[in-house]
């Protein structure tokens, strides 16, 4: 049935039911007023009676159309208002809306004003929220009760604290709600401290404003605080509800405090509240947190009822605590196929390396149509960039291209890592260039894409380019500048980040100590450790590990012992660190022992494990042990030996003389023998001096590497050896002819945190001329002791008397008697030398170290030598 006002066709126009404009049941009849505008700006204004038909009274002499006109919806159910918006923004909307009512001395009720505040703080809009508050103002509305507390909601969701604190300071009458709604206010605004305070001025408390008391400290990560206000709570003889139980649980798990946890468990039972499923399932959720799972299971298995909730913490529980296994069977076991359940067995598979099932499980979740939301992608591309696996990853891409319009935030950085980590830093570089919207995730990506691809200086810009950074941005940098031989940029970089307010995790420390390792900077790494202490990390196995690795290449090895027998905890990392360790001392006894005790644990031992167990045989000697060790590496550990083990092994053939035995290892080896073992195989050539198996190796190595220097070295010294200097001075004019030029020999002392770097007959040093004089000096002292300069080291063809000037010389013995002039008496000198000690060097450095009654600690290219009282800890074999 239409309107009386419908008569006359030609004088209105019907508007059939809008599908904006909801129908709800009411009592009586509403009268709804609208406002339209016409395309030309003339205002209409129309009453409505019902949803059936719109009726608008217009010009009768003018025929409208409903393409002409803008609409502006406003609907009144029974004093409830909604504003509806089509083709112009909402606060336009709400501006013209409130003119028009203003104009015409239109007043609402209450709870008219309260459905609009709820509007506004739906579409977070604060200028409408304003204009509805300016309304009110001028109508005399005061913000007392029911629309008052709406009044403080939406400020507070919009985000204006000081609008909301100001509508609660002028509130006469403020109810328990208006206090709860200013405490929640206060949290979702990360204002913990304003929250407690109103809390705390709360004339009259309930429930619910201590839950939000608590639950506002729980997710905010205080779980003291949540556990000290519900003991509080329960002596002031508040009955703790559900949405207590769930809050406090928060805590616990936050805190990961099993003990708090069982107690509170205990409390739930004695209330009968163990049969809520959002109790059960916050109860799950916080036993997984304090890794207890099995005691997840358990309050699982007797739940009445299990949601979505319940299967997905509980399977997210097993994969936090790496039971993949368990999280699996129970997948498997849900009763329906719920999609977040489904995430979190990808991201799980993902996040403990298991990286084929997570893509595999993807494929599935697509084949059975499930939806697949920004989380399913996130996880998926992670896993196909752990792989590098860029084809599927690629096909990932290509169908959220397809289906998703702008995909979030999450998706487009795991596609940033994606690219990255595949080689394809360009490409990841374009996705970080046209992202709408970035965050610290999207800069770590791309700043760690380029440090892992090397191209420090690129990265660095980024780096200084963020907006914001994290420990993970910093430590992305420091360990880049580690790896890649740039210690001090690494330690000027940490530096910066200590001076800010950025904390550094085991992580940051654990890339720093291998910056001091690199440097063999000692009192640097001994700082750090302190730090380390300080702050907390002490018992990380990743900081441990690090800092064991940073004594044993600084030359403690007694402190890097300390360290490692002094953890908590020993992972497989752990032991190759101690086992290396050992390995560049020299100490081989000690560190085939610790192989041994590593095994007898049940600890399986890795291709790194291996590695250094060979370096310790090669370094000492052991011929039979290592020839033992590199074939149980198959037979008994199942691992394939690679180029680098066989380059160890015909290092340690050579070295002791096994030449033939070495030959037929590479011979019969399953691949073709790679530059590493080629070089070792020349390297023992020049100690035995047999020409003609160098003379191969070296043509094998310049046909893998034509340009590759120390090949050209090798030989010319082995020839020179050998007095063939003719031959020496072809090899030496086919490197010049080529280009190619020798890595020159140096030497560097660290004193009072700044490195002095030494060259072979250096003059370049501000007190060259003292340095000098106190070699002049030791040299008299040592030809007393009997010292007698090895000119056979000197691979020219020159007379004894030069020989021996180049001898006096080396880098290494500069650097020594700078050491000696700069550092207190008994201190010990610690040198770096980037190429092999020579034969006279390591003579000469025994008799100075008995001659000043100091150790001297050497770190050559390939191991220590500790020289004390005349004798060096590698008896004279490396």
């Amino acid at each position: 049935m239409q309107p009386a006002a419908m008569k006359n066709a030609n004088n209105f126009i019907v508007f059939r039911r809008l599908a904006a404009l909801q129908h709800h049941s009411t009592v009586g009849t509403p009268t709804f007023l609208f406002k339209l505008r016409r395309h030309d700006e003339m205002n209409f204004d129309f009453r409505v009676s019902n949803f059936s038909t719109i009726a608008l009274e217009a010009n009768p002499s003018e025929e409208l159309q409903e393409e002409h006109f803008n609409p502006l919806y406003f609907s009144g159910i029974n004093g409830h208002g909604k504003i509806l918006c089509k083709e112009k923004e909402l606060d336009g909307v709400a501006a013209e809306m409130l003119d028009f009512l203003n104009q015409r001395s239109i007043k609402f009720d209450s709870r008219m004003y309260s459905q609009l505040l709820q509007e506004c703080r739906d579409m977070k809009s604060l200028a409408m929220g304003r204009k509805v508050h300016a309304h009110m103002i001028k109508n005399e509305v005061k913000p007392e009760s029911y629309v008052g507390n709406r009044l403080l909601d939406m400020y507070f969701k919009c985000g204006s604290v000081v609008d909301a604190r100001k509508v609660f300071e002028k509130m006469q009458a403020r109810d328990v709600v208006a206090w709860t709604t200013m405490i929640a206010g206060y949290f979702r605004c990360a204002s913990v401290e304003f929250a407690r305070q109103i809390f705390d001025e709360m004339p009259q408390r309930d429930v619910v404003s201590w839950n939000a008391m608590i639950s506002g400290y729980a997710h905010h990560g205080q779980g003291r605080e949540v556990l000290q206000l519900f003991r509080q709570m329960q002596r002031m003889g508040f009955k703790p509800d559900l949405y207590t139980f769930t809050s406090v649980l928060m805590g616990c798990a936050v805190l990961a405090n099993h003990l708090q946890g069982n107690q509170v468990h205990g409390i739930i039972i004695r209330l009968g509240a163990e049969f809520s499923v959002s109790v059960a399932n916050s109860l799950i959720d916080m036993y997984a947190k304090c890794w207890s799972v099995e005691d997840a299971r358990q309050v699982f298995d007797k739940m009445p009822v299990q949601d979505v909730f319940s299967w997905t913490i509980m399977i997210a529980g097993y994969v936090k605590c790496g039971d993949i296994e368990n999280a699996r069977i129970l997948f498997y076991k849900m009763p329906e196929e719920y999609e977040v359940a489904w995430n979190a067995m990808i991201a799980g598979y993902s996040q403990h390396g298991q990286n084929e099932d997570a893509v595999e499980l993807f494929r599935e979740m697509y084949q059975e149509g499930l939806k697949l939301d920004s989380f399913t992608y996130a996880s998926v591309l992670s896993a196909c960039a752990n792989l590098a696996d860029l084809e599927h990853g690629k096909q990932i891409h290509a169908y959220i291209i397809r289906t998703e319009l702008e995909p979030k935030v999450s998706v487009e950085n795991a596609l940033v890592s994606l690219y990255a980590k595949c080689g394809k830093i360009d490409n990841a570089h374009i996705i970080f260039d046209k992202m709408s919207e970035r965050d610290v995730v999207s800069w770590n990506a791309i700043v760690t894409g380029y440090v892992n691809q090397g191209s420090l200086e690129d990265a660095r810009q980024l780096f200084d380019k963020m907006p914001e950074r994290n420990s993970l941005s910093w430590t992305s940098m420091i360990a880049g500048y580690a790896h890649y031989g740039h210690g001090e940029l690494a330690s000027k970089l940490f530096c910066q980040m200590r001076l800010g307010d950025i904390k550094p995790d085991h992580f940051t420390f654990a890339g720093i100590l291998s910056a001091c390792a690199s440097l063999a900077a000692l009192e640097h790494g001994k700082q750090v450790h302190a730090q380390l202490i300080q702050i907390g990390f002490e018992s990380s196995v990743s900081a441990a590990n690090s800092l064991v690795t940073m004594y044993a290449r600084c030359g403690v090895i007694e402190d890097a012992c300390q360290v490692f027998d002094n953890m908590p905890e020993l992972d497989l990392i752990s032991w190759n660190a101690m086992i290396a360790g050992f390995a560049q001392h020299g100490h081989g006894k000690e560190a085939l022992t610790l192989f041994e005790q590593m095994v007898w644990t049940g600890l399986k031992p890795d291709r790194i494990t291996f590695l250094s167990v060979l370096s310790a045989c090669s370094h000492s000697g052991f011929v039979d042990e290592g020839r033992n060790y590199f074939d149980s590496m198959s037979r008994v550990h199942c691992i394939s030996p690679g180029a680098d083990h066989y380059a160890r092994m015909i290092d340690l053939l050579g070295r002791s003389g096994y030449l033939d035995e070495a030959e037929n290892l590479i011979n019969n080896m399953p691949f073709e023998p790679d530059v590493g073992v080629w070089e070792a195989l020349l390297g023992a050539c020049r100690i035995h001096g047999n020409i003609k198996l160098g003379i191969r190796a070296a043509e094998c190595l310049l046909n893998l590497e034509p340009q590759h220097d120390a090949t050209y070295v090798l030989l010319s010294n082995m020839f020179a050896t050998a007095g063939r200097w003719n031959d020496a001075a072809k090899v030496r004019k086919a490197m010049k002819d080529k280009g190619i030029k020798k890595e020159p020999g140096c030497s560097w002392i660290q004193v009072k945190s700044r490195v002095h770097v030494f060259l072979a007959e250096d003059a370049s040093h501000p007190q060259a001329l003292e340095i000098y004089a106190t070699l002049d000096r030791l040299y008299a002292q040592m030809k007393k002791e009997g010292y007698v300069p090895d000119t056979d080291f000197v691979l020219h063809d020159v007379d004894d008397e030069q020989k021996e000037h180049v001898l006096s010389n080396h880098s290494e013995k500069l650097a020594i008697a700078f050491g000696l002039m700069s550092t207190p008496p008994t201190t010990t000198i610690r040198i770096i030398k980037n190429l092999r000690v020579c034969g006279d060097c390591h003579t000469a450095i025994k008799f100075i170290s008995k001659i000043v009654e100091r150790e001297i600690v050497v770190r050559d290219a390939n191991r220590f030598h500790h020289f004390k009282d005349g004798l060096c800890s590698c008896g004279d074999y490396w």
